[in-house]
């Protein structure tokens, strides 16, 4: 049955690998989180696009071998690799690390709670593009970074700006006329980072407004 949601008509439902690989090939979508019910577009063109400004100020906060988890299209993988990072994209979508590596960087199609190459030795987990919101519960994730990384090293968590509030709940992606499954996602303001990263056992070790331009940073570390 079709379904008018947001001044659409939303006449399928579909899982979000078969929304988000639309997106990624060029279907305008949107995001629909339930706890405001508000469509806001879903920003493929930046992130399809090459790294701007703030995602060059992200970056400067990893150090040495980087896991870029939830990498999306991989504009940044393929910057770490450019800077002469080891990096490693992962994802779920297997367009996204099909266009990872078009740019010529490395990814795998993985969930982050399974198995990872290397784990325990990475220098730094990068959560870019509000990626600390996966599973919805960001101190489970925060929990399975460290896990990632080695004794010391430091999780670069893009956060939302101080003052905006922290968030979980049901989401869905909605474009072509085709709306995906509901599926759990979280927002963490700068502000409320600390309490999440310790009961993760991280630390904040500093928080930065990425190039002047409302995005926010987190850098957390592991226990050394």
């Amino acid at each position: 049955m079709d379904r008018q949601h947001g001044g659409g008509t939303v006449t399928a439902e579909r899982s979000f690998t078969e929304v988000f690989t639309s997106a990624l090939r060029g279907v305008p979508t949107h995001v629909v989180h339930a706890y405001d019910d508000i469509l806001m577009p879903l920003p493929v063109a930046s992130w399809t696009g090459p790294a701007d400004a703030a995602d060059h100020a992200l970056l400067d906060l990893c150090h040495g071998p980087t896991l870029d988890i939830g990498c999306g299209p991989g504009r940044l993988t393929q910057e770490l690799a450019r800077r002469g990072h080891r990096a490693l994209g992962v994802d779920l979508v297997a367009e996204a690390v099909a266009q990872t590596r078009r740019r010529g960087a490395d990814a795998l199609v993985a969930d982050v709670f399974g198995p990872l190459p290397d784990e325990g030795q990475w220098s730094s987990v990068l959560l870019a593009d509000g990626n600390v919101g996966i599973c919805g519960e960001p101190r489970r994730l925060l929990g399975r970074v460290r896990e990632l990384l080695h004794p010391g090293g430091r999780a670069v968590v893009e956060v939302s700006a101080p003052g905006t509030g922290s968030t979980s709940g049901w989401t869905v992606i909605e474009g072509a006329g085709a709306r995906s499954r509901p599926f759990r996602w979280a927002q963490v303001a700068a502000d409320d980072v600390a309490v999440v990263a310790v009961a993760a056992g991280l630390v904040v070790h500093s928080l930065h407004e990425l190039a002047g331009c409302g995005r926010w940073a987190a850098v957390l570390q592991a226990p050394s």
